[in-house]
């Protein structure tokens, strides 16, 4: 399984600039803002997008071999 690393948002206090910093869940999130240069910042909860696991086979979204299908029939991520 390969690791990822998630973004996070930072919102500066003096400026109100939110930055994305790409860091690991556990480390000690303290950064300067890119705009004023603070190191006023606080990490802010932010959305986030998912996709679901693709089907053996269809990694680039066509299913495996002329005329094959994905399990269940057509492929759902073509």
């Amino acid at each position: 399984m390969r690791a990822t690393m998630p973004i996070f948002e930072y919102r500066c206090a003096e400026c109100g600039r939110v930055t994305e910093f790409l860091e690991k869940a556990d480390a000690g999130g303290r950064h300067a803002c890119e705009a004023c240069g603070s190191a006023r910042t606080e990490k802010i909860f932010s959305t986030f997008s998912a996709q679901p696991a693709r089907p053996s086979g269809c990694a680039d979204g066509s299913c495996p071999a002329a005329g094959a299908a994905c399990p269940g029939g057509q492929c759902p991520l073509s």
